[in-house]
């Protein structure tokens, strides 16, 4: 499948050369150039896709919260959950008790149904330490992940996702560690390709946000954003007047949110699988951004709280029937515009010339099968820069 006109770009009978883990051509077979392949992969008819990309998850953490799972089945709201001192406050404890080999083992496990689903690329966000060696700490070993997975890892630095207890009675002295003391230092590791927020009333503020955001371009650094996802609290809107690559969840943004999107180039990242944990009632407003012209990735928002999915196709699958995607859309969703929401599209996302070539290929008729079954294996092979 290659960017075209056509619905899914199909290129029939097609063949494509890679040289040092590029694409150097794809096409129709007839077309071949002449070369000199060193090997030759034949791959039986078989339905080729760039590899998925799951553009957010918290991948790493500690524990689970299965309990609390229990309880919002019964009927306790997420955010008097969160209030109590569960939800990511929960989670920040496991984390902080567990070493970064922990972090990693139990990572690289849920990694492995990921890439069962075709992925090839994942971003994974800190955020559950929340003190400077913890967030550290979570960030290393969302490197090792990729290192040791056989994916390619894109980082993003979440200090502002949750305010932990020993800073409750002091949010400003937090403010100040995690933006001039954690953040800096973790850039200066090489640890973060972006920074990230969680912005709503059981979270952090605009006035935060922009303050931290501020800091990230300083840095270099380019921004993504939790906005809209319990209420419109103008985070798509925010991301957008920030430049943000993504704006994520937006299941309550307005019209003049979407416009603003639209106009920044900011990706709506949709997380169909927190919508189906929480049991929420509004999706996200898909007509407005096919009206506008927002591009949508979709991703599974791995996380131990709302969204236990380490699946890309289910996330597909739930798009397509929670959201009414189209399964073109929903694929192009965790490919192109994917990459787009983590700022790769000149390298990844689509088989075009010069880009790497991590690929998926599947055991399928059609490509909507990707988005059609639940929980039915369908991957034959996948290539990370050309090699298997």
């Amino acid at each position: 499948m290659v960017e075209d006109a056509a619905p899914y770009g199909p290129v029939d009978d097609g063949a494509m050369l890679v040289r040092d883990g590029r694409i150097a051509w794809v096409g129709a077979r007839a077309d071949l150039p002449a070369h000199d392949a060193v090997a030759v992969e034949r791959l039986d008819g078989r339905w080729v896709t760039p590899g998925l990309i799951d553009c957010h998850t918290h991948l790493v953490f500690g524990g689970n919260r299965s309990h609390e799972f229990e309880r919002r089945l019964t009927g306790v709201p997420y955010e008097q959950i969160a209030r109590e001192g569960g939800g990511i406050v929960s989670t920040m404890t496991a984390t902080r008790a567990a070493s970064e080999d922990a972090l990693v083992a139990s990572a690289l496990d849920r990694l492995r149904g990921l890439t069962a689903t075709g992925v090839t690329t994942v971003e994974i966000k800190s955020g559950y330490g929340l003190d400077a060696a913890n967030e550290l700490k979570m960030l290393r070993a969302a490197r090792r992940v990729g290192r040791e997975g056989g994916v390619r890892v894109s980082t993003s630095f979440l200090g502002l996702h949750a305010l932990p207890p020993e800073h409750r009675a002091d949010r400003a002295a937090y403010l100040d560690l995690m933006i001039d003391q954690i953040l800096p230092a973790a850039h200066a590791e090489g640890l973060v390709d972006a920074v990230d927020a969680y912005c709503e009333p059981i979270a952090f503020t605009a006035v935060e946000v922009d303050r931290l955001f501020a800091k990230a371009r300083s840095l270099g650094l380019p921004v993504k954003l939790h906005a809209d996802q319990l209420s419109n609290g103008g985070g798509g809107a925010l991301a957008a007047a920030h430049g943000a690559l993504s704006a994520d969840h937006v299941e309550h943004v307005d019209e003049a949110g979407v416009v603003a999107m639209a106009a920044a180039g900011t990706v709506a990242v949709l997380l169909p699988g927190a919508y189906l944990m929480l049991r929420e009632t509004v999706p996200p407003p898909i007509d407005l951004f096919r009206r506008h012209g927002v591009r949508m990735a979709v991703a599974t928002d791995c996380n131990p709280g709302t969204s236990p999915v380490v699946s890309v196709t289910s996330a597909l699958n739930l798009a397509c029937v929670q959201f009414r995607l189209t399964p073109e859309e929903a694929l192009t969703g965790a490919t192109r515009h994917a990459a787009a929401a983590l700022g790769l599209s000149h390298e990844i996302g689509a088989l075009e010339p010069g880009k790497t070539a991590d690929l998926a290929v599947w055991n399928v008729e059609r490509p909507a099968e990707l988005c059609y079954w639940l929980g039915r294996p369908l991957l034959h092979r996948r290539w990370l820069g050309g090699r298997t």
